[in-house]
């Protein structure tokens, strides 16, 4: 295949950068200073309680509806074009047959 007049052929070899000292962040930037601990078990202690009123809401809902499922009658489902019966259950048994030849 011949190169066309566009492309160039490349060596692909890593070229090493120059050391250079990292940089430290400006003070604006920097983290605030740590809160009292007091602040901060009160922040703990709010969300501990959130996530449960929260969980307890859900628990809550869920049993509702499940509640609601069962009181409702029972409906059957529609049945399919071309089905001639409604499957209520199905198993699945494995057989081994075996057929014996006469002792003629």
């Amino acid at each position: 295949m011949t190169p066309s007049p566009q492309s160039q052929e490349l060596d692909a070899l890593p070229v090493l950068a120059e050391a250079r000292p990292i940089e430290s962040p400006d003070a604006g930037r920097a983290l605030a200073p740590i809160q009292s601990t007091a602040v901060q078990a009160a922040a703990v202690a709010a969300t501990g309680f959130v996530a449960g009123a929260a969980t307890a809401a859900v628990l809550r809902r869920r049993r509702s509806r499940r509640a609601a499922r069962r009181a409702q009658p029972q409906r059957r489902p529609a049945r399919r074009a071309g089905e001639l019966a409604q499957v209520v259950a199905s198993r699945s048994f494995l057989i081994d047959v075996h057929l014996l030849g006469g002792g003629d």
